[in-house]
């Protein structure tokens, strides 16, 4: 099996070749790496066996003028700054009314620009999983837009306000997403979309409360690429078992990252309670493992984690977190991705 057809077969739930890797990574832990061992792109994801490759449709909005401690500005209008992502700096709706949230200047789908897209999947020629879509992270963009605590007041005070936001927010992402589809859905293997409903402790939000105001927009996403016949992964950090039904049903396909370290996220539960619903992308602790650990200790973990995901199909192999820190030794992940090849191959005669 090529890295596609791997991947698909175990969306499918059944068993491929061997377990799919998957490798997310910061930019500084990604040159940290190349520089290490000496490669270029390409080459490392090769190296660590990466069965995934991931396109962009990237947002021109018109120019605007930033705050002078932002680093940039959301599509939503929201200046941010710090390192990676940062902090909002401002929360322009906090204080609207319903009648200003409609007027307030949403972002033009428009402007996504898809010009380059299908181009930059074809390069690929079929052989590895190709992901794709904008990522969507509404839950995020409510939150820069309200301020989180106020949000969540407004949540009980004025839900009608926080549905017009959310209503405008994923129109948006909709329409960015569908315009990204209708010229490249065919070389596209996966709609990849990311919104982080939970915390070490648990979700962020009530099983009522998320499924009252988030999960009607997580339904649109996942009909979406199901009408362009494409399974739907959502990124999603945190303690999120609670949530996890919900997920299921509305038919999200796959989610990622499994961070084990959080409240509830048992794999043997998990895998048990869902794993013939749902695949599961992740898993092998990206702190306690990754981090702390040395090669040895991370093969057996990866060991560990590989077997008992594996059965069945529906897992694809990596780190906890979207993205594998800077201080994390290479030589670990090295070893998480040599464990993988290692581990993971299905006895399919």
């Amino acid at each position: 099996m090529n890295s596609r057809e791997r991947v698909l077969t175990a969306f499918a739930h059944q068993p491929p070749d061997r377990v799919p890797a998957w490798c997310g990574a910061s930019p500084e832990f990604w040159s940290k790496a190349k520089r290490e061992l000496s490669l270029d792109d390409e080459g490392l994801r090769r190296r660590f066996g990466d069965d995934f490759r991931r396109v962009f449709a990237p947002y021109h909005g018109p120019p605007v003028e930033l705050p002078p401690d932002a680093t940039y500005e959301t599509p939503f209008g929201v200046p941010r700054a710090g390192i990676g992502y940062g902090q909002p700096l401002d929360h322009p709706l906090a204080e609207a009314t319903l009648s200003e949230v409609h007027d307030y200047t949403w972002p033009d789908p428009a402007l996504i620009d898809v010009s380059q897209i299908r181009d930059e999947a074809i390069v690929y020629d079929g052989q590895y999983a190709i992901l794709g879509g904008d990522w969507s992270p509404f839950w995020h963009d409510l939150i820069d837009l309200l301020g989180m605590e106020n949000m969540y007041m407004k949540m009980y005070d004025q839900p009608e306000l926080v549905d017009a936001i959310l209503a405008h927010v994923v129109d948006y992402y909709v329409e960015a997403s569908s315009r990204i589809f209708d010229v490249a859905a065919d070389v596209i293997d996966i709609f990849f979309i990311g919104n982080d409903f939970g915390s070490q402790r648990g979700p962020l939000l009530s099983t009522p409360m998320f499924r009252r105001f988030i999960l009607p927009h997580l339904a649109r996403l996942v009909d979406l690429g199901h009408q362009y016949s494409l399974p739907v992964m959502l990124h999603c950090c945190g303690g999120i078992a609670e949530l996890i039904p919900a997920m299921v049903e509305v038919g999200l396909d796959g989610l990622h990252a499994l961070q084990t370290s959080c409240r509830k996220m048992d794999l043997a539960w998990l895998k048990a309670e869902f794993g013939d619903k749902i695949l599961f992308n992740g898993g092998i602790d990206s702190t306690n493992v990754l981090i702390r650990g040395t090669p040895e200790s991370v093969r057996e973990k990866t060991r560990e984690v590989v077997e008992l995901l594996m059965p069945g199909g529906g897992y694809v192999a990596g780190a906890s977190h979207d993205t594998i820190l800077e201080e994390t030794p290479v030589q670990n992940v090295l070893a998480m991705f040599d464990a993988i090849q290692e581990f993971g191959v299905y006895d399919n005669k």
